[in-house]
């Protein structure tokens, strides 16, 4: 089915989830465009995976409308054209993973070639393998294989790098550019800051159900401003450091004190009055999207 590029991939009107007295999602509303390639982040029990259950019509909102290129999520011939890496995945553990990866292709018109697919996952030398044989981390490469087999023209990813080791994270992200290129749109949740800044073109930060910013990477931590500031300081404590004006988050990580400030010069005047000659390998860099994200999410809680 070919993907139009008129109608949004998916579009949240004003939309509640309760949970009997618990309110999951706040009244939220966003359009995803086909193609875009879209990061959820929020703290633990911030709606995101609320969000997802919702988009993948495995949910009903409580109010408000929810749309799948178009129409109810939950209409099956709209499921055939999306591929989902859940946190938690039931299947047959007895199968063995070639297997259960062309079971899953045989639910779809035009599935992937398995091999490419096995290929894809990481998970050619595991193809005979029984899934109750895997290790967690290729337990999770099997759920990236089974959202792919299907060919589908959107991804949804909810926390997809948990517990995969750092060399299989980077397989996975160069995996989800390549999904980009062939124009797939790509939804996920992660706590994981870096794959955001990495592999979305548009960030959704989510607090306690409602949306509190909805920007680009970069606008986003222009938005917060702010420097990150690292150097070594050998003669200095943390505690000492402390004392210092405008200083938010500082961190002692090895021999280096790593700190986040919105009035950097400030902070820098009192280091270089009090220690210059303490203080070398000072880096001086823009926000990083930790920064931001820490930032947004204190700056709610205040307000609330």
């Amino acid at each position: 089915m070919a993907i139009s590029l008129e109608v949004p991939a998916v579009e949240l009107n004003n939309v509640t989830k309760s949970y009997g007295a618990v309110s999951a999602l706040k009244g939220i509303s966003f359009s995803i465009a086909a193609g875009e390639v879209v990061a959820f982040l929020g703290p633990n029990g911030a709606g995101k995976s609320t969000s997802i259950s919702l988009m993948l019509g495995l949910r009903r909102p409580t109010t408000g409308s929810v749309a799948l290129f178009g129409e109810n999520p939950r209409i099956a011939k709209h499921r055939a054209r999306v591929g989902a890496m859940l946190q938690e995945s039931a299947m047959p553990s007895t199968l063995r993973v070639h297997e259960v990866v062309e079971l899953f292709g045989r639910f779809h018109e035009r599935p992937m070639v398995v091999r490419d697919v096995l290929a894809m996952a990481g998970l050619d030398e595991k193809r005979n393998a029984r899934l109750n044989q895997l290790s967690g981390g290729q337990k999770r490469r099997v759920c990236f294989a089974l959202a792919l087999v299907g060919n589908p023209d959107i991804l949804f990813l909810d926390e997809p790098t948990t517990g995969l080791d750092i060399e299989a994270r980077r397989r996975f992200w160069d995996q989800i550019n390549l999904q980009v290129i062939a124009g797939k749109t790509i939804i996920l949740t992660t706590h994981n800051l870096e794959e955001a800044d990495s592999l979305a073109n548009r960030i959704i930060v989510i607090n306690h159900g409602e949306i509190i910013a909805d920007d680009t990477p970069e606008q986003i931590k222009r938005h917060v401003g702010g420097k990150h500031i690292s150097f070594r300081a050998s003669k200095l404590t943390l505690a000492e450091l402390q004392r210092l004006p405008a200083i938010r988050d500082i961190r002692e990580i090895g021999e280096k004190f790593e700190l986040y400030s919105k009035e950097p010069e400030r902070f820098l005047a009192a280091l270089f009055s009090q220690h210059a000659a303490e203080v070398s390998e000072l880096e001086v860099v823009g926000a990083g999207l930790e920064e931001a994200f820490l930032s947004l999410t204190v700056e709610k809680k205040k307000a609330a």
